[in-house]
Order: C-alpha cells, then structure tokens, then sequence
C-alpha cells in the first residue's frame, strides 16, 4: 500500500481558515474564479480540506478551503477543526477570515491565538464590507494582534484585488519544478462512489495514506469531492473521494444538490471507479442507481464489498448472490471483499486497477478480433441474423462496431462480449457494441 502523496503542483500552499459561515467557501470561489467551494448559508457545509490552483498577478498558488473551526467537544466538529489545523500546518502563508458584520468572537480569538504560535505569514481578511460605511468596522481585528486587517466582500469582489495584491507580497519565491513526471504521461484518476456512510472516506484516507476526508459515523461528512495523487510502483494514482449520494439529483437541493452534482462530474470525469457497498447492509436500490450511472459513463470499476469483517459465513454468502443478482449488468467488475477500517483486502485494490486501466486503453487486431467472432458464431450461431465483418472503432472503452445481416438479439450480444473478454483478457472494462445492418 502507497505510503506517500505528492500535490499536484510545487505552487505554494494557502490555507483559508476561521470559524463556520464567515464566507471562506465564498471567498475561495472569488479567489479562484469560478464556483468550486460548496456555498450554504449555515455552518459546517465544508469540512473537508480541498485544494484548488489559482493565479494572481502572474503568480501561480494552490489555494485551500478549510471547514469551519469549533471550540468543541462534538467528535465531528474536533476533526474538521483537526483538518483545519493541518492545512496550516502545511501553508505557505494564511487566509484568516473573519466577519466584519459579527465582531471577535471566542472562535475567532482562539484561531487567532493558534495562529501567532504556528508562526506562518498570515493576512487577516475581515469579510462582509459591502459598503464603504462599513469600513470602520474592521479596525476592531486589529487588536488579535495579526496585523492591519483586510476589508473586503467576497460576495461582490470589493477589496479582493487589494487583498490578493497583499498575499502576492507575503509568498515565498517561486521554486524552480524539479524534473519528474513528463506532461505527456496520464495520471489516471479513481473516483470512490457510494452511498453515505458506507466507508468512502476511510477507504480514501487508507489509500492515501493521510487523514485527509473527516471520517465520522454520521451520515453526509463528505460533502464536496477531495483528491490526492498517490505514489505507487506503477506511477501516480489521483483518488477522488465524493460526497455520499442517498437520492437523485433532481430531488436533492441546497449544498447536496452541488455535492452530488460534484459527484457526478468526479464519476464522468474518472479513468476507472470503486463501488463502495456496505456489505452489512447489501446491495440497496440506490447501490444499483449508482452502479448503473457509472456503467453509463463507460469506465471500469471495481466493486467493493466494505465491513466484510462484520459477516458471518452465511451473511457473506448471501451478499455474494445478491451481488451477483441485482448487480448483473456488473458482471464483468472484480468484487473485493475489504475492511477499510483494518486494511482487510485492500491489497488487491491496485492490482485490479492496473488490469482495469491497461484493458480500458487496449486494441485488438481486426484479424483477430474477426476470427473469434467466427469461431463464436459457429459454436453458437445467432436466432436471427449473424456478424459479417467488425471493427474496433474506439478504446476508452473497447467499443466494436459489428455489421450485421439483421439485428441481434441483447443475450446473443452479451454472449459474443463473453467470448471476446475471455480471449483478450479485458478484465474489469466495459465493452461497448455498436451493431450496423449491412445486406449480405
């Protein structure tokens, strides 16, 4: 299992911090120009840290979104406070939002007290001037003892300009790119996809090798999606944690509408995908939703069967069949029987990866692919209609255009596909079939 991570860029490193709904999600958005942080108006919507690239000035930086920071017993609220911390710990230099419209509050003298000790260049950001009437207000932060603080409205840009222009001066100077990973090679990228609180986040954090996502028995933690690339003997891997998805987008509203939205994109956008399936729960119907929207998106994916420790032998069995039942369209996918909470399985992950991602890209040569066609069909020749001649159109996936006498059936469909990911050796790929009449 991979032990490091490595950001994406040697950008340096700005972490926006300070207590829930001052406007860290909406300053970030402003930052870096387009509407990537979650925005609600009421607390904890973010929690998990996420990086995102910006520029200013010509000055390239990777900006952070931080969840809100608590003085609190709550489990849930000490580890988003816990990711807060950390991604000071690793910044550059530091963002520290607070409202101008509230005042000091105990959370904003306690960020700020943490702050003065980690010793990292910080601009104190009072949020929420609209008007110049309000500029007066600010001046109050001036006594946390970092500094002259910023005025601005994230919400309409006023005295973000001046405030970017103030961080610029505070960045160290650029560090020359050591040599390492040429543009032209791929970095594929694994989207984690399942239901809330079936585990994603604590797969996540396994594979990475870093508490990254907040993990917590309550449902809907994550609620934007997180990504790390991963070094492994086979190069670099991107993990994508999403957010849980419990209902379809149309009925979702709010911050989980843009979660699930973020999702799906994350799903589109992946090279392959892991079914997350709490296996002491089975196979539910939104399991199968979300399994038939990552067979549409056409890539690989792997199923795993999560808290595989927690079933008896006739459990296990009986989750196995229902696998094999309501997931059939899947039958292609490896089923990993894993515990990311002690690592059970987990081993497995990347060998079936590496089969997915070298079958997803592969071509076969047209002689071939036409001589197994032959032998199928006179093995088992079609009710009505037979392939002439086919063709691999397309990889990414493997889709074959197959001309025809008269259409064929879908189970004689589903046979040939049998035979041909049996002699290739496509693995946990889907196989597209594109099926052109042609008289004889």
């Amino acid at each position: 299992m991979p032990k490091t991570h490595a950001p994406a860029t040697r950008s340096p490193v700005v972490a926006v911090v300070g207590r829930p709904n001052v406007g860290k999600s909406t300053l970030v958005n402003r930052i870096v120009g387009r509407r990537e942080a979650i925005v609600e108006e009421r607390p904890g919507v973010t929690r998990d840290r996420k990086l995102l690239d910006a520029e200013w000035a010509g000055r390239d930086f990777t900006i952070v979104d931080t969840g809100g920071w608590l003085a609190s017993d709550d489990a849930l609220d000490r580890q988003v406070s816990a990711q807060a911390e950390r991604a000071i710990k690793d910044a550059a230099a530091i963002l520290f939002v607070v409202d101008a419209t509230v005042g000091i509050t105990e959370e904003d003298a306690r960020v700020a007290d943490l702050l003065r000790r980690a010793g990292r260049p910080t601009l104190l950001v009072a949020n929420k001037v609209d008007a110049e009437t309000r500029d007066a207000d600010v001046w109050v932060f001036a006594s946390m003892g970092l500094g002259d603080p910023q005025a601005v409205s994230a919400l309409h840009g006023r005295g973000t300009g001046d405030m970017l222009d103030a961080l610029i001066a505070q960045l160290p100077e650029p560090v020359e790119e050591p040599e390492g990973i040429p543009d032209e090679v791929r970095i594929p990228s694994v989207a984690i996809i399942g239901r809330p609180n079936v585990g994603k986040s604590t797969l996540f954090n396994r594979l990475i090798g870093d508490e990254r996502s907040v993990v917590h028995d309550l449902p809907g933690t994550t609620r934007d999606t997180i990504d790390t690339l991963v070094s492994t003997d086979d190069g670099q891997i991107r993990f994508v944690d999403t957010a849980g998805m419990r209902r379809r987008a149309r009925e979702a509203s709010g911050a989980e509408f843009y979660s699930l939205v973020r999702a799906l994109q994350a799903i589109d956008g992946a090279d392959a995908a892991l079914l997350v399936i709490d296996a002491t729960e089975g196979v539910t119907r939104q399991d199968q939703r979300l399994a038939e929207r990552i067979d549409a998106a056409g890539s690989p994916v792997v199923i795993m069967l999560n808290k595989w420790e927690l079933l008896d032998a006739e459990a296990r069995a009986a989750t196995v069949d229902e696998v094999e039942d309501r997931l059939a369209f899947l039958a292609y996918a490896p089923v990993l029987k894993v515990s990311a909470l002690t690592g059970l399985g987990v081993h497995k992950l990347l060998p079936a990866l590496r089969i997915a991602d070298d079958a997803y890209h592969r071509r076969v040569p047209t002689a071939e692919l036409n001589r197994v066609l032959a032998e199928a069909q006179a093995a088992h020749r079609s009710p009505a209609g037979r392939v002439l001649y086919a063709t691999q159109g397309a990889a990414e996936p493997p889709t074959f255009t197959l001309f025809t006498t008269k259409s064929l059936p879908a189970p004689y469909l589903r046979y040939l596909e049998r035979r041909l990911r049996e002699h290739f050796g496509f693995g946990p790929t889907p196989i597209k079939f594109r099926v052109r009449r042609r008289s004889e």
